[in-house]
């Protein structure tokens, strides 16, 4: 099997954020990167198909330089090879994100392409849904389990409540792969070494004929949430307390 992981390389989750003087971002200077947590899962996924079914994982990431650093983690792991289409300002738009990887995967012929369910940064959760679109491809979202079937994909699907579906679709097909689906493998050192010498091709996002400045979504203004509510502590004994309590609910909430 040819399987492809479509990866993004978003902020480290515990990164003191600061927004940019234009307000239309975060100051990406000033915050550590990592790749995608549903990617994780995604990369997790591709590699126990091929280790069940033979073949080849594909990594696919667009980014900056810094985006190597995550493509060289999805080699270390197993991954045998990486496209990166360079891209040096942030791909805000799903569907602009989508086409240059319709670009990219379209001329490789994948038997199955993977992505994570949303990205931690911007959360729009689209992009695969686009891209099974561009490439006129079925596709299911909220995967947790995926079985070959000859040239059929078996398919559990998270539902709400606790529910679940399985599905049956054809191959080739995209799949989000939700968070969780099985547990993430580290690197070894054996891995990390073998990496260095795996391929990495780079394509620049301006030479795949996608209009990078025609996006339909655009970012407005990127705010930190404005504080409206405060926590108060009362002391003292029970009586006082009490009291307190009941001139904050009568003058300030104004609830008695």
């Amino acid at each position: 099997m040819k399987i492809i992981l479509c990866m993004k390389q978003v902020p480290l989750k515990d990164s003191l954020l600061k927004i940019t003087a234009d307000g239309r971002w975060i100051d990406e200077a000033s915050v550590q990167f990592e790749i995608n947590e549903s990617d994780h899962y995604g990369l997790e996924a591709a590699l126990r198909l091929k280790e069940q079914h033979g073949g080849e994982v594909i990594v696919v990431s667009i980014g900056p330089v810094r985006a190597k650093q995550s493509i060289q983690q999805a080699l270390a792991k197993g991954a045998d090879r990486a496209i990166h289409v360079t891209h040096d300002q942030p791909i805000m738009d799903p569907l602009l994100a989508a086409q240059l990887l319709a670009a990219v995967i379209k001329p490789e012929s994948p038997d199955l392409i993977l992505t994570g369910l949303q990205s931690d940064d911007t959360g729009f959760g689209q992009t695969g849904v686009v891209l099974a679109e561009l490439l006129g491809l079925p596709h299911a979202s909220l995967v947790m389990e995926i079985q070959v079937l000859d040239q059929q994909l078996k398919i559990k699907r998270e539902l709400e409540s606790g529910w679940f579906q399985y599905i049956e679709l054809p191959r080739p097909a995209v799949l989000t792969i939700q968070s969780g689906l099985a547990t993430i493998r580290y690197a070894t050192i054996k891995g990390i070494m073998a990496a260095k010498k795996k391929p990495q091709q780079e394509i620049s996002a301006a030479s795949l004929g996608v209009d990078l400045a025609q996006g339909p979504v655009k970012f407005h203004k990127l705010y930190m949430p404005v504080k409206t509510k405060k926590t108060q502590i009362l002391t003292g004994a029970a009586k006082e307390v009490a009291r307190q309590l009941a001139e904050k609910l009568k003058n300030e909430a104004k609830v008695i």
